[in-house]
């Protein structure tokens, strides 16, 4: 916590200060630059709520205790749905902050969540808890929790990099073209969360079995969150194979975006049981404290790959946003097929924490 407080004050005084630079760099256009630089300040002020909201969200899960970080996300998310209308357009005669009022409930919503967090982790009635003794700083620890967590912060470091220069890409082809990625990606990310946390459980598994010299109960337990994960993944496929049009047109009603949105969820849905198979085993990395597998594998397929692959797709062949989703369908397939080549060598199977 010590260690994300600090990282999280630095990005979120960082973001602030330079909150219109990173939304030009992300080229957005003028009015989008001028409505949106408090929307990201606020954002980023709101940084270590972010942070924390996460990071102890993933100690529950550690421990056994998915119930609790699933319990602050209701809370936090839950807020935000409420305060959302209210904020944005406001009520009665008072006419609401706006966009502002997006980023300020999001904000809140995650906050209230990290004070319910907190809660639970001084009350001592779980097994995670903080105790007066636990307030120490110990260096050595720290050091040890700095060296695992390089490989996670390089995971999302380079996913980050990845998805700035796609999006960095699409808005070469308008705004049109920028909203209609937003809202595929959107969309998706809706269905790739309970994914994701079915994932997160394999890592708990894999951590938990291996601390328990159970190595084989470790790999079993991959192989069912795998099976689990690519049945969900197979019946969200078949939906958006067939309602995507209708699923864009829900958040637009431009012909156009809608249009561009409903092919992002088409061809980036054909990639989604590959996508299962490659969360359970980057998490089951994770798990068992090998967090630089899954790192390196992120340097060599999203970004020495995909972002070339989406360039050439999108200029030299002249496929414009079509190229770039066909690039991230492909390399994340190829992401899992790469995860597995690796998890099957059971280097991962010797790590020590």
């Amino acid at each position: 916590m010590i260690v994300g407080l600090i990282i999280s004050i630095f990005l979120g005084v960082g973001g602030w200060f330079f909150a219109e630079d990173l939304l030009r760099v992300m080229g957005a256009e003028e009015a989008v630059v001028k409505s949106g630089t408090n929307y990201a300040r606020i954002v980023f002020a709101g940084n270590t709520a972010i942070m924390m909201l996460f990071l102890i969200n993933g100690a529950f899960r550690g421990a056994g205790q998915a119930h609790l970080a699933m319990r602050s996300l209701w809370i936090a998310n839950g807020l935000n749905i409420i305060l959302d209308p209210l904020l944005i357009f406001g009520i009665g005669s008072w006419a609401g902050f706006g966009l502002d009022g997006a980023a300020i409930a999001t904000t809140f919503g995650r906050s209230i969540g990290v004070v319910y967090q907190f809660y639970h982790l001084f009350n001592g009635k779980h097994k995670l808890k903080i105790l007066g003794r636990n307030l120490l700083v110990r260096w050595e620890t720290i050091k040890k929790i700095i060296d695992l967590s390089l490989g996670g912060m390089g995971q999302f470091l380079i996913d980050s990099i990845s998805w700035v220069a796609l999006t960095r890409m699409n808005a070469e082809f308008g705004s049109a073209a920028l909203a209609g990625y937003t809202i595929a990606f959107r969309v998706l990310i809706f269905t790739i969360l309970p994914a994701w946390g079915l994932s997160g459980a394999a890592a708990t598994l894999v951590g938990q079995n291996l601390g328990a010299k159970e190595v084989d109960r470790a790999e079993k337990a991959v192989w069912l969150t795998t099976r689990y994960n690519v049945i969900f993944m197979a019946s969200v496929t078949g939906i958006y194979l067939l309602f995507s049009q209708q699923l864009a047109g829900f958040f637009t009603d431009i012909p156009e975006v809608q249009e561009i949105a409903a092919q992002g969820l088409w061809v980036i849905s054909i990639g989604y049981v590959f996508f299962a198979v490659g969360m359970v085993l980057t998490q089951a990395f994770n798990g068992a404290g090998d967090t630089k597998t899954p790192a390196w594998i992120n340097t060599g397929v999203l970004l020495a790959m995909e972002v070339p692959l989406a360039y050439f797709l999108a200029f030299p062949m002249g496929l414009k946003y079509l190229g770039i989703f066909i690039a991230i369908a492909f390399c994340h397939s190829f992401h899992a097929l790469v995860s597995l080549y690796f998890f099957k060598k059971g280097k991962w199977k010797t790590k020590m924490v």
